[in-house]
């Protein structure tokens, strides 16, 4: 799916431009989940995992962009690539249909500034515009401010999933399964 650039303004008065991944975007984008698996134990991948190839995450930019109901976006201050979201199904199936995962993440100097809220808020009009039901995410359960933003947007915690990931020092970190009913 392609969507229009959306400017929205930060708490702090930036002007963030969200908009669909393009193929010029391949190489940040990879630059982008290096970097910010280092910066935070919340993410489902180490940095060494991340071995996309150029071509590799062409692909699947173009595959989003093809898509009727499947978006990655991109959100970008002055033309500095700062975050992304993004719009999955959860398989073609008739009866998933009705759900969608979603997710994002920021470099972590943008967390805090309200950026993820507007561009949940942009995604989830999106998702609803689209036809999904409801979206569903999981998130680690010690990643109190993630957890907070959720539940001011409306998801709700229907189950922990144990030991959801484990770390390279042995210990686990369990996730929320969160839910938000989109029409209602």
């Amino acid at each position: 799916m392609y969507v229009d650039n959306i400017v929205i303004n930060d708490k702090k008065g930036r002007e963030i431009i969200i908009r669909s991944a393009e193929e010029k975007d391949a190489q940040d984008l990879i630059d982008f989940l290096k970097i910010v698996s280092s910066e935070t134990p919340f993410l489902i991948r180490d940095p060494d995992e991340v071995t996309l190839s150029v071509e590799q995450e062409k692909d699947f930019i173009n595959a989003k962009k093809d898509s009727e109901s499947e978006l990655l976006m991109v959100a970008e201050i002055d033309g500095r690539h700062i975050g992304t979201c993004s719009l999955m199904s959860l398989g073609g199936f008739k009866r998933h249909r009705h759900r969608c995962d979603v997710a994002i993440a920021l470099y972590k100097e943008y967390c805090g500034c309200g950026i993820g809220r507007l561009v949940l808020e942009t995604v989830l009009d999106i998702a609803k515009k689209t036809g999904y039901e409801q979206a569903e995410l999981e998130v680690i359960t010690s990643n109190k401010s993630a957890v907070a933003l959720y539940e001011k947007l409306g998801f709700k915690i229907y189950g922990t999933f144990p030991d959801n990931m484990k770390y390279a020092d042995g210990t686990y970190a369990d996730a929320y399964y969160m839910m938000k009913k989109l029409q209602v």
